[in-house]
């Protein structure tokens, strides 16, 4: 488990990290989100131990995290660092050396890597030769190569066409089952909804929602509803459940003014109720409600 409690960070006057704390569990894809300069890669060099925090601790399973050897963690940063001029074969065996593993396992591995991502064949192609998605995927396995407990994916779908991007939520899943701990942070909030089971959002350095996928849906949903039904409806007496309505033939649609069981009881004792929805936002919308709020 990966653990912050009450990260700061200044520069120059000014908290890019302010009082942070989450916890992500083992076996977790944890979506930590926000708007451009919000902290999220500040907090993310902070656990790298690229920079020192000024106070607050980071442990990874009970450790302080500068104390647990490196090999322990694996970084897809935002920005490409890959050596232009290399071939990949070499780059990514030399990065498995780095990181602890013996060449033979390192170069078995690579092996095994650029197959699995459909490159087999161009080991030997310089990284500059090849396209935005490869060398993403070339990041991704640096990343992973030497199998680390601690996973952070900074914006890892860039570049990548939608048959990639499922290859990659494919290997993501794998390791989550593996029992990885997978820190995710991007800008597609739909990739966030389809992997993550709990999320952190931040703005101006400070934690502004934080929980599971679930509960944070829910509570930002609104009393607008959808209804269908068939039978015969007091509409004067339903028009008193809401601020809003319409209807249209045996459909009603509005905004509730009373609790959504209520006026279901309601319903279900008048007429045959065929289905009923609560508008649930998206999480783009609540990301873009919560910064707008706390800007």
């Amino acid at each position: 488990m990966l653990n912050l409690s009450n990260l700061i960070k200044q520069y120059e006057g000014v908290r890019a990290v302010d009082d942070v704390s989450f916890s992500v569990e083992q076996g977790d894809v944890f979506g930590f989100l926000g708007p451009n300069g919000a902290g999220k890669t500040t907090t993310i060099r902070m656990i790298m131990g690229i920079i020192q925090q000024d106070s607050g601790t980071i442990e990874l399973n009970g450790k302080n995290i500068n104390l647990i050897g490196r090999n322990n963690l694996g970084y897809l940063p935002e920005d490409r660092g890959l050596y232009q001029k290399q071939k990949l074969e070499e780059t990514i065996i030399y990065f498995g050396i780095l990181r602890g593993l013996s060449k033979l396992d390192a170069k078995t591995k690579t092996n095994e890597w650029l197959e699995r991502f459909g490159i087999g064949d161009q080991g030997n192609r310089k990284i500059e030769e090849l396209s935005k998605g490869n060398q993403q995927k070339i990041q991704f396995i640096l990343s992973l190569i030497h199998d680390p407990s601690l996973l952070i994916l900074d914006e890892p779908f860039t570049g990548l066409d939608p048959i990639n991007q499922l290859l990659l939520k494919e290997i993501i899943q794998e390791k989550r089952e593996e029992g990885k701990t997978i820190l995710f942070s991007t800008h597609q909030m739909e990739q966030v909804e389809r992997l993550c089971t709990n999320i952190c959002l931040i703005n101006q350095g400070k934690i502004i929602v934080e929980g599971s996928l679930e509960n944070v849906k829910k509570s930002h949903s609104s009393d607008s509803v959808d209804v269908r039904f068939t039978g015969e409806l007091n509409i004067e007496k339903a028009k008193s459940f809401f601020s809003e309505m319409a209807i249209k033939g045996s459909s009603i649609s509005g905004v509730l003014s009373c609790e959504p069981r209520d006026f279901l009881t309601w319903m279900n004792e008048s007429v045959i109720v065929q289905s009923f929805q609560i508008h649930v936002p998206s999480l783009e919308q609540i990301f873009i409600e919560e910064v707008k709020k706390s800007s």
